[in-house]
């Protein structure tokens, strides 16, 4: 696993591995349900999932542990992203497959969707039609496509590429959106809210409306001013424009 890998890890194992450092999985889920909120989908912390890696064995334990906790707190989706700056051969996308289904396995066993999320700057699975092709060789019922509209239109993925998706295929999505500048200085600080950015939106969510998509839509900011921002405010922010974007799909 490259070092972008391990960034990845490192960032998403953050926030819950903290909270029950001082405090238990109970505590964890009392302060969801006080909040009265309902988790869906969260992202697992482990890296080497789906790539061939000589590590990919401790990969799996980690998983089962994550699936183990998500379930427990209510979750329905799991997802991991694709990155990785190793180099690959063709082969080495039937081991990827193979890596998928044996995560389908233990989803499961949580009656858990795993998901694998194409990261733009991965050399394994960067852009839909692979990530697609990959996830149909891996024909397991607990493993789906997962899509961000970040990685995907920053990416060097095609409007076209969504006509490929079959319906009930896509198993979550990320909804955001990017600036008009050159794609080349994209990074995780220039994701926007739905509507103040040019991605094409509407004909994603068209397509993805089409395609018989009726789930969640995340919306995954990192700028610190939405981080440290009142949450309240900031959701109230998002969910105004995001739900205009929406209206305008006629989606909702």
């Amino acid at each position: 696993m490259g070092p972008r890998g391990n960034q990845e890890r490192r960032d998403h194992e953050q926030p819950l591995d903290r909270f029950l450092k001082t405090e238990s999985l109970p505590a964890a889920k009392r302060v969801l349900t006080d909040l009265g909120l309902t988790a869906i989908d969260g992202a697992c912390g482990v890296g080497g999932l789906w790539e061939p890696n000589p590590n990919h064995a401790a990969s799996l334990e980690a998983f089962k542990n994550r699936c183990d906790q998500f379930a427990t707190l209510g979750l329905t989706h799991i997802y991991a992203p694709t990155a990785t700056t190793a180099k690959f051969t063709q082969d080495d996308y039937k081991t990827g497959a193979d890596n998928m289904h044996a995560v389908g396995e233990i989803a499961k066993q949580f009656n858990l969707i795993a998901m694998a999320e194409a990261v733009r700057t991965s050399t394994f699975i960067a852009t839909l039609p692979t990530l697609l092709r990959v996830t149909r060789a891996a024909a397991h019922p607990n493993m789906k496509p997962l899509l961000d509209c970040y990685h995907f239109w920053s990416g060097v993925n095609k409007l076209e590429d969504l006509d490929m998706i079959r319906p009930g295929e896509i198993g979550h999505v990320h909804f955001q959106d990017v600036p008009d500048m050159p794609r080349e200085l994209f990074d995780n600080t220039t994701r926007l809210i739905p509507g103040d950015g040019v991605t094409p939106l509407i004909q994603i969510l068209r397509t993805l409306a089409s395609k018989g998509y009726a789930g969640p839509l995340s919306v995954e900011l990192f700028l610190p001013k939405f981080q440290q921002g009142d949450p309240f405010e900031v959701a109230r922010e998002i969910r105004q424009k995001a739900e205009a974007v929406m209206r305008q799909a006629r989606v909702i």
